[in-house]
């Protein structure tokens, strides 16, 4: 599965969710169990794949900027938190995704990131798609073991950053996060 096929299959759910697709703390968020009903199409390797290309894209998120972003918005952002914060992001769809990644400052425009700034309601992270392509793959191949062996050798296989890049502040210092997260700082501090 290449990165565009990947982000057909996330917008195509999106337009299935319409008005909750970008309603991420809803009780009712459909989401995921629409990314997992379009994976449920696929075979085996295109499953893996799926989860392989969703390491990868998440990886390009791996950056310091967007997580001390994602610290701000969420009053606090751990290793877990980011990872599900970066999922999150993907399910608001690749326009927002990569606006993220390039300028953080662009979750501003973003409404559930509004919300959360005004009302203190709302949430971007999606733990569940983690766990979309294993899933699937138990409900049509019947085990995970080949999942996992198939992941771990994909995985391997990618060169993966160690460590987040990208310039780094102290997000608890208010002037510093002023200077690099403006739109946001207006939100939240």
């Amino acid at each position: 599965m290449d990165e565009q096929a990947w982000w057909d299959l996330i917008e195509d759910a999106r337009a299935e969710a319409g008005e909750h697709a970008d309603d991420r703390d809803s009780p009712d968020d459909p989401l995921v169990d629409l990314v997992t009903d379009r994976l449920l199409a696929l075979d085996g390797p295109g499953i893996v794949a799926f989860d392989a290309m969703l390491t990868r894209v998440l990886d390009s998120a791996y950056r310091r900027p967007l997580w001390n972003a994602a610290y701000l918005i969420e009053g606090g952002c751990g290793d877990d938190g980011f990872m599900d914060f970066r999922a999150g992001l993907a399910l608001l769809g690749r326009d927002v995704f990569t606006r993220a990644v390039d300028d953080p400052d662009t979750l501003a425009d973003v409404p559930t990131v509004v919300r959360m700034g005004q009302e203190d309601e709302g949430w971007i992270g999606a733990e569940g798609l983690h766990y979309a392509a294993r899933n699937a793959y138990k409900r049509t191949i019947g085990e995970t073991e080949s999942f996992d062996a198939a992941m771990e050798s994909a995985v391997r296989a990618m060169q993966r950053p160690e460590h987040p890049v990208g310039d780094d502040w102290n997000v608890e210092d208010d002037t510093a996060t002023r200077l690099h997260l403006p739109r946001l700082a207006a939100l939240f501090l």
